[in-house]
């Protein structure tokens, strides 16, 4: 005859109630980094620095401003350069800047998902995100610079 152990916890299953962990997940976090250096992985991270959500909303309001400012320009006789994006331009705007937001939304997220990772061996994630904030925004003022200088009456 063999002797079952005791069970030593006293509460419930917390993994057994999903939506209440979810939701207690979110203001109680727990995992700001790996544990154990073989966990470095992005699925052990629960929270990820402020800097990260600013700099990831101001890169999709650039996306924005880019896609409107690309329009106007293309209104005005202007040529898309990036070859992929041109094709997808000549049908519709709306699905154009539709894309382009969803296409950033979803790189800015993997992005962040990988902040703490180091790409190449060196370079921390968190750095290519600001990296493509400056490029945005880089970008942004050299279409106004171009939206000032070619059409003068849309300011």
């Amino acid at each position: 005859m063999q002797i079952q152990p005791s069970e030593r916890r006293s509460r419930p299953e917390r993994r057994s109630r999903t939506l209440l962990s979810l939701v207690t997940g979110n203001f109680k976090r727990r995992r700001h980094g790996p544990r154990r250096v073989r966990d470095a992985s992005i699925a052990v991270t629960d929270w990820y620095a402020p800097q990260w959500l600013a700099a990831a909303v101001l890169i999709l309001i650039l996306c924005v401003a880019d896609a409107l400012i690309t329009l106007a320009l293309l209104g005005h006789g202007a040529h898309e350069a990036n070859p992929f994006m041109d094709t997808i331009i000549h049908g519709d705007g709306r699905r154009f800047a539709g894309f382009k937001f969803g296409l950033t939304a979803v790189g800015v997220v993997v992005l962040i998902m990988l902040a703490r990772v180091r790409a190449f061996g060196r370079l921390p994630v968190g750095t290519i995100v600001y990296a493509v904030l400056l490029g945005y925004l880089c970008l942004v003022v050299y279409e106004f610079t171009l939206l000032r200088h070619f059409v003068p009456e849309f300011f």
